[in-house]
């Protein structure tokens, strides 16, 4: 037979590897697509992602029990200054509670907090008639009081039920989360193996530019809900705490004054009334700071130039830090603006220099330093950027991991309050207090905040 066999000719192996390349191609763009479309799925859930959203049932107890607090303590010792305080407290957690009611919440969170709202309603409506009877409202029946602990307990009751909830919804968001990276994962395996063919580069760049930041936010987004689920436990606690506490401590505060008017001022009775009263006083102050941690204020934002703010507090550091022969350097390489609140700030500031002082002892260097930061991790903008660094005895290891913990600490008079309160105030303001460890020895905290717009917003 004349010719040549086809499998051989050279146009028919040409238009083979012509198929063959253009098959490739279209399963290499229909998985491309498939893996961009599962990465934004991805991206969006954990944008979705709100500290305040798993712990709305520990606010709830903790506001519940200050409010039950402030009537009993009406109930003791009212002023019209009380009266308008309580009424505006019990109207502002009101509108929280109808607030509160809003996605991305599931329907079983939404359900409970509807029922708080009706719940909550009667229970000020019951409470009301303290605020009524003013003076007079120690003659309130028992049975009334009884009424009020029972809608208390049942707030409360509800409360718990949220908290299940609210972790029925985590549990889903983090299994509809492990089963989209899982699909992801595979249509990255064989998306790699057509790009092999084609060219490893691009596979490369799609997982170094797509899949590491994901799994970085991923990360990110567990160690927040995590400490944010250990808070809200101190949270609770703290509540309880407070609630316990301050109800004997305004009651035996109250008896005192009333014992001080009978007493003469010369006498040694006196004193000691005096003396009772001031450390009853520095009790509610402690019990203030511990909910101060578990439940910190909205910062009151204004445009701050973060090299300024530096440069006031410079006087108050200066005269310890010369006694202790410190050297305090300043290295402003930018003069970065930002909204925020300058008191918190100052708060976080003087407890990370004070810190860095005490690891030097005598005798060291901190510099305080401010430049910005530029986009990583799947930031967008520029960030401001505040340094505190020092040469002096640094963070061991094990330290490290627990170093923004509550409560833990290596001085042996600390509270181990510090840095867990600094950190809760930065991520108020958007912003991460990081740490790092120096370039020799010593330590560097990082505060990285979002930088204010020309409009006065925040980037």
């Amino acid at each position: 037979m004349i010719g040549t066999n086809s499998k051989f000719d050279p146009r028919f192996r040409a238009l083979a590897y012509l198929v063959g390349a253009a098959l490739a191609v279209a399963v290499i763009v229909w998985a491309e697509s498939e893996i961009w479309y599962c990465v934004n799925y991805l991206r969006q859930r954990t944008e979705t992602v709100s500290s305040d959203g798993f712990h709305l049932s520990d606010q709830l107890e903790a506001r519940m029990r200050e409010l039950d607090a402030n009537f009993a303590r009406f109930s003791v010792v009212g002023s019209s200054e009380r009266r308008n305080a309580i009424e505006a407290e019990s109207e502002a957690l009101g509108r929280w509670l109808a607030g509160s009611r809003r996605p991305p919440l599931a329907p079983a969170q939404q359900e409970v907090l509807a029922r708080m709202e009706s719940v909550y309603a009667r229970y000020v409506a019951h409470a009301s008639q303290v605020l009524r009877l003013g003076s007079a409202s120690s003659s309130l029946s028992p049975s009334w009081r009884d009424e009020q602990e029972n809608l208390l307990r049942e707030i409360l009751a509800l409360g718990r039920q949220l908290n299940l909830a609210e972790k029925a919804a985590l549990s889903n968001f983090m299994a509809e989360t492990r089963a989209s990276m899982s699909m992801l994962y595979g249509k990255l395996i064989l998306s790699s193996v057509l790009l092999l063919v084609m060219g490893a580069v691009l596979a490369y760049v799609v997982y170094r530019g797509v899949i590491v930041p994901l799994q970085l936010r991923l990360r990110e987004s567990q160690r927040v809900i995590e400490r944010q689920e250990k808070l809200s436990s101190l949270g609770v606690l703290a509540a309880g705490v407070a609630h316990e506490i301050r109800n004997p401590l305004t009651s035996i505060k109250a008896r005192l004054f009333t014992q001080q008017s009978l007493l003469d001022r010369k006498s040694e009775a006196f004193e000691d009334n005096e003396f009772i009263t001031e450390e009853i006083s520095r009790l509610e102050k402690i019990v203030s700071d511990f909910l101060a941690f578990a439940r910190p204020s909205e910062p009151k934002r204004v445009r701050v130039n973060l090299a300024q703010l530096l440069r006031d507090l410079e006087g108050l550091f200066k005269p310890a830090l010369t006694q202790a022969r410190i050297e305090l350097k300043k290295e402003f390489l930018v003069e970065p603006e930002i909204q925020a609140d300058p008191n918190q700030l100052r708060q976080v500031l003087i407890n990370l220099v004070q810190n860095a002082a005490e690891s030097i002892g005598r005798e060291g260097t901190i510099t305080l330093r401010t430049r910005t930061q530029k986009p990583h991790r799947g930031a967008v903008e520029t960030r401001a950027v505040v340094e505190v660094e020092d040469d002096g005895k640094g963070v061991s290891q094990e330290v490290q991991h627990r170093l923004f913990d509550p409560f833990y600490t290596t001085k042996a008079n600390g509270t181990g309050l510090g840095l867990s309160i600094a950190a809760r105030l930065v991520e108020k303001h958007g912003g991460a207090l990081e740490y790092q460890p120096g370039p020799e020895r010593g330590a560097i905290f990082r505060l990285v905040l979002p930088m204010a717009t020309s409009e006065g917003g925040v980037r």
